[in-house]
């Protein structure tokens, strides 16, 4: 290698391995000091797009738990709130059964209604106040709202609530008409049939049901095969009449349903006769003022009376009437059917042809909601009519508390699955970003040796030149 003075290049070269050596000991005290790997794009430009997409979805994920808890809060707040509106309709229930019991006089029902019309008053105030914040959750405004529980767009679970004010929670209901199981059949005969309903169809929150067709069946076995659809819609039976001018001379048969009396047991006491059917389960009251007796059976294909002619016995439809018989029809084989009674916690439709069909929907398709608020249980009859009502305002709420329940276990697993990608990406972003101080470390010991290296190897380059004054001397 030639001796020169203007060129060392020997020192171009220490001076280029120092500078690289201590551009890697800034880069190591760097990465020791703030702790990440990355400290700019030069360092990792793909681990730096890659770590800042995980960030947002790390930052993200912390936000959609935040929310999760803020369902669940929603949730239990309102589940609260409908654990005690089912105490008050568990007491109004309780005080009908009070009321449907013959012990009771007309004041007794009086002091009885004033709870329950109490009661009603706060189980619309419960709903009207029960809010989140300054959100109102149980007066019909909340409707269904989405609860952002992922850390991109539309990843969301949906809360709905529904209005549990006294109004708004009873039965849905819907009862024949006309001539629906309706027509009074002669002497002898079995009870009456839906003659031309071919193809009712039931629609309700279970689902819709195909044509069906009850035209050959009594009332008792219609119900039971339009029970078997599985549409949600309960259907039942009921039957109510008046016999009047009950006497000795009235030797016939009276059927409720299957079950028999022989009339000529009584001697024309229609007290008696009450007693009897009140023992078999059905619901018979005399009124001694005008000598007659209410009796009313569910579940059954109708009354019918049989006996002779000579009999002054007459048998009516009871006041709010069953379907079908005409208004007072003596004892020589008048039977009257029982109705068809639809009713669910949920609205639903009946529609169907012709026929007793249509005589159902004659004044609409859809049915009506009998709600807590018109409950009134002064009357025997009416403290009856309260229980299914508010057994479907229990069932109403029982669904939407297993709604909120099954949506709390959901937020419940969403935290845990949100908690753990939160984790494992957490991992994968440290392994990107984070200084590994094991290796940082030895990298930092040998580019300090470096430099210190360069530094006496630049010292000792830059006096080779003074190599070229032994040969000018």
């Amino acid at each position: 290698m030639a001796l020169t003075v203007n060129s060392n290049i020997a020192s171009l070269n220490a001076q280029r391995n120092l500078s690289s050596s201590s551009s890697n000991l800034s880069t190591s005290l760097e990465r020791l000091s703030s702790g990440s790997r990355i400290n700019s794009a030069k360092d990792d430009a793909a681990g730096l797009q890659i770590s800042n997409r995980l960030t947002s979805q790390i930052n993200g994920l912390g936000v959609a738990v935040k929310n999760a808890n803020d369902g669940i809060s929603i949730a239990q707040t309102a589940e609260g709130a409908l654990q005690e509106s089912t105490n008050i309709l568990q007491r109004m229930r309780d005080l009908s059964l009070q009321a449907a019991n013959g012990s009771n006089s007309d004041v007794d029902r009086d002091s009885l209604q004033k709870e329950v019309s109490s009661l009603q008053s706060e189980l619309t105030r419960i709903a009207d106040t029960t809010s989140f914040g300054t959100q109102k959750l149980l007066d019909g405004t909340f409707g269904s709202k989405s609860f952002q529980v992922g850390s991109n767009a539309n990843e969301t679970i949906s809360v709905s609530l529904s209005d549990a004010s006294s109004g708004k929670l009873g039965e849905n209901v819907k009862s024949g008409a006309g001539g629906v199981f309706g027509a009074a059949a002669a002497a002898g005969t079995a009870y009456g049939v839906a003659t031309g309903a071919t193809d009712m169809v039931l629609s309700g929150n279970l689902g819709t049901s195909v044509g069906t067709d009850v035209s050959t069946q009594n009332a008792k076995d219609a119900a039971a095969t339009l029970n078997a659809l599985g549409t949600g819609v309960e259907v039942s039976t009921k039957v109510s009449v008046e016999l009047a001018n009950f006497t000795a001379a009235d030797t016939g048969t009276l059927f409720v349903g299957d079950t028999e009396y022989d009339l000529s047991k009584y001697n024309g006491s229609a007290k008696e006769l009450a007693a009897a059917i009140g023992k078999d389960g059905y619901s018979a009251t005399f009124d001694s003022t005008t000598n007659k007796l209410t009796v009313s059976a569910e579940g059954v294909e109708g009354i019918r009376a049989e006996g002779t002619a000579s009999g002054t016995l007459t048998i009516a439809n009871a006041t709010g009437g069953t379907v079908g018989a005409s208004d007072v029809v003596d004892v020589g084989g008048v039977v009257v059917n029982s109705e068809l009674k639809f009713s669910s916690s949920d609205a639903f439709t009946v529609t169907g042809g012709t026929g007793t069909t249509a005589a159902i929907t004659s004044a609409g398709t859809t049915s009506t909601l009998a709600s807590v608020n018109t409950i009134d249980i002064r009357s025997q009859d009416g403290a009856q009519d309260a229980l299914s009502i508010i057994d479907a305002a229990l069932a109403s709420i029982d669904s939407q508390r297993a709604d909120l329940g099954a949506v709390q276990n959901r937020f419940d697993s969403t935290i845990s699955n949100l908690q753990n990608i939160g984790e494992n990406a957490s991992a994968a972003r440290a392994r990107i970003m984070d200084t590994d101080y094991a290796a940082e470390s030895a990298n930092l010991a040998k580019n300090q040796i470096m430099q210190q290296a360069g530094t006496a190897m630049l010292a000792q380059a830059n006096q080779l030149p003074q190599a070229v004054l032994s040969l000018l001397g």
